[in-house]
């Protein structure tokens, strides 16, 4: 399936399910905006880092939370799909900002079992290991609900959007937890010594 999507070119890697909020202020992503509020909310994130990359990801605009009276505003969005462009415009015909072509990707979803209890294993060592309490109970917990809190780099969390099928994402994310794990763990244990070696300590005199 193929669609014209406004393009929004950023240094950042959403991901579908994901809530971005963005604060716009430049006329030409002002205008953007407000097109797609009259419209159908749709817009793209191109993703950005050296260059243009091929794939990006779709974004509904959810609400305009605050306008200036500079005509500056912020927004909040929520990634819907991963797409690859197939035609860039800049500008859009007409328009002050990009648009293009885009052909939607597939998401496989389906993982056996095995697989996700590791995955989900591993989460709960991170966090536990960072000190903060995640939910990660719900079965709505899949490899992009969390992928931005684990310490990827951007150019991993593009790798991880062009994986197709969530087996190989959270195969993927779980490589990544079993590298970072054990160093955490180590961290831990100096944070420890040195907080153990900060008390005073009562010697008793040797004798001699």
């Amino acid at each position: 399936m193929s669609d014209y999507l406004p393009l929004f070119p950023l240094k950042l890697v959403p991901f579908p399910g994901e809530q971005l909020n963005l604060h716009i202020f430049e006329p030409r992503y002002r205008q953007l905006i407000q097109d797609i509020k009259e419209g159908d909310g749709l817009m793209g994130i191109a993703v950005f880092l050296d260059q243009l990359k091929p794939l990006g990801t779709e974004v509904k605009l959810q609400e305009i939370t605050k306008v200036y009276e500079d005509g500056r505003m912020d927004i909040k969005t929520i990634g819907t799909r991963i797409f690859e462009i197939t035609t860039f415009d800049n500008p859009k015909k007409g328009k002050l900002y990009a648009g293009g072509m885009v052909v939607y990707k597939s998401n496989i979803l389906k993982v056996n079992k095995a697989l996700y209890d590791e995955f989900v294993f591993f989460l709960k060592e991170f966090f536990r290991l960072i000190g903060h309490e995640v939910d990660l109970t719900s079965s709505l917990v899949n490899s992009f609900t969390l992928a931005h809190k684990i310490g990827l780099k951007i150019e991993e969390e593009y790798e991880l959007i062009q994986m197709e099928a969530e087996s190989d994402r959270i195969s993927y994310l779980i490589r990544h937890l079993r590298r970072i794990i054990p160093v955490m763990r180590e961290l831990e244990l100096v944070k420890s010594k040195i907080k153990m070696n900060g008390h005073f300590k009562n010697l008793d005199p040797l004798d001699f």
